[in-house]
């Protein structure tokens, strides 16, 4: 016995969405987990809305996220003819009829209608079809449609809350409900895995599929299970928006996320391990992982902890990885990808490797997500500029401040020994001998030295830099303090 057959079905007329992508992982977990088929299907039959661009980006960002597929990519639009044939059965059968009526007449005719929607006017006109008419699919008057949802229950749609849908337009295009459902029967699909929001076409697509199943050009192929995914909402409970919130996959990878970190964050936006912590391999979500256990409830894209998650797991990367996951950030002319309309706050002759040999395990333990690596190294390789806010009220306004910095290039000069622990040993002193703690006394150092109050550690950092460029440093910020 063969393993499920699954399908990821994605319209390619934007980025690719978080919701998408968590579609596709679950479709990805479900057949990995159960020895199944995990297909892509591009559904472009829009030409309208679609983009090669887009359609590229899909296959890019699954490939970067892992989620390999076995079959595809295969493109609906493809498949045209034989939804035309589709279309012809179900017109030979009886199961469509014509309709001469615009959208535009339709409105007017229906507006204070009880039930919006269509009324059915040319169901029995018999119309002839033509150039003019589309082909409406004839629901049946009584009676009701129960979904197999292995997430929600069985759920029971009674049909007379459906109208009679358009299945071909008068252009020939065929729609969305008969497209999928003749490519999900040819495909031999088990499981149908998918958003919550299609859950309402579902009735029409097993309408279809079961009026197909008299053609013998089609024949008796099983109504598939349903799944129909929970909602990705906000902080405000409400769906996430591709206009107010950040959703796009390519987005979070330009930002710095590490692939293996979002695949386990969208893993658990709407399921959860039964054993272990949240935090784990995919391959221990694989084998854990059931349709039963999703929740129905609405889930939570919660940033805060996909940010958490990341650093995580950037934190157990080895330096090695570390260093050849930064280097889009770092020498991106060197790298196969770059994030989007990035360059470097530095100079590309001026980067020294050298300096990140030393410094990666420190800057490392204090990034969450890889653009933050420029800020924290980016005064190795240009003369920073401290803003005049942090000058003012850290160097200029503080004449202890001053004395330290003062101390600090005398002792410098002076040939003191330049290792980080003897600089936090000096620094400390200079500071107990002007009535301060190593927090106050290490403040103005580190804003002269890398033109920032946070970074990573300043004593490392001051031996790496060498004692002449941070000399140099300390008397450029005194003397503008001056």
């Amino acid at each position: 016995m063969t393993g499920p057959r699954v399908r990821f079905a994605p319209s390619p007329t934007g980025y690719f969405h978080v919701g998408s992508a968590r579609t596709s992982l679950f479709n990805y977990l479900f057949a990995r987990g159960h020895g199944g088929t995990f297909i892509l299907r591009i559904e472009d039959t829009d030409a309208s809305r679609g983009r090669q661009e887009w359609t590229d980006g899909i296959i890019s960002a699954m490939n970067w996220l892992g989620l390999t597929y076995d079959e595809g990519p295969t493109f609906q639009s493809h498949n045209a003819p034989r939804h035309a044939q589709a279309a012809e059965a179900l017109w030979a059968a009886g199961h469509l009829y014509a309709c001469d009526c615009t959208s535009e007449v339709v409105q007017e005719r229906t507006k204070g209608n009880p039930i919006p929607g269509y009324d059915g006017r040319c169901r029995d006109r018999q119309l002839e079809r033509g150039p003019t008419t589309a082909l409406r699919f004839r629901v049946p008057d009584e009676g009701s449609v129960i979904v197999r949802d292995q997430i929600r229950g069985d759920i029971e749609f009674q049909l007379a809350n459906y109208e009679d849908f358009v299945v071909l337009r008068s252009n020939g295009g065929v729609l969305y409900p008969l497209a999928n459902a003749v490519d999900d029967r040819d495909a031999k699909m088990t499981h149908i895995i998918r958003g919550e929001d299609l859950l309402p076409t579902t009735p029409k697509q097993i309408l279809m599929w079961e009026a197909l199943s008299s053609s013998p050009d089609f024949g008796d192929v099983p109504v598939p299970l349903y799944a129909h995914l929970p909602l990705l909402v906000n902080e405000q409970r409400k769906k996430l928006s591709k206009r107010k919130d950040p959703v796009s996959v390519e987005s979070y990878r330009d930002e710095g996320y590490l692939p293996q970190a979002l695949v386990n964050f969208f893993s658990l936006c709407g399921w959860s391990p039964r054993e272990g912590d949240e935090i784990q391999p995919i391959e221990n979500f694989i084998a854990q992982f059931e349709l039963s256990d999703v929740t129905h409830s609405p889930a939570f894209f919660d940033m805060a902890k996909m940010r958490h998650i990341n650093g995580e797991y950037v934190r157990r990367l080895s330096v090695e990885e570390f260093l050849a996951a930064a280097q889009p950030w770092l020498q991106p002319e060197l790298s196969e990808w770059r994030p989007t309309d990035y360059e470097t706050p530095w100079a590309p002759e001026d980067f020294r490797p050298e300096v990140l040999d030393v410094m990666a395990p420190l800057v490392q333990e204090r990034v969450t997500v890889l653009s933050e690596v420029p800020a924290m190294v980016g005064f190795f390789f240009r003369r920073p500029e401290m803003s005049d806010g942090d000058f003012t009220k850290t160097i200029a306004s503080n004449e202890g401040a001053k004395a330290v910095l003062a101390d600090v290039i005398a002792a410098a000069q002076s040939g003191t020994n330049w290792t980080s622990d003897a600089l936090h040993a000096l620094v400390a002193q200079i500071g107990e001998n002007h009535g301060m703690n190593l927090r106050k006394s290490q403040a103005p150092v580190r804003l002269a030295v890398t033109g920032a109050l946070v970074g990573p550690p300043l004593f490392e950092s001051l031996e790496v830099l060498g004692r002449d460029e941070v000399v140099l440093r300390l008397t450029a910020a005194l003397e503008r303090a001056r």
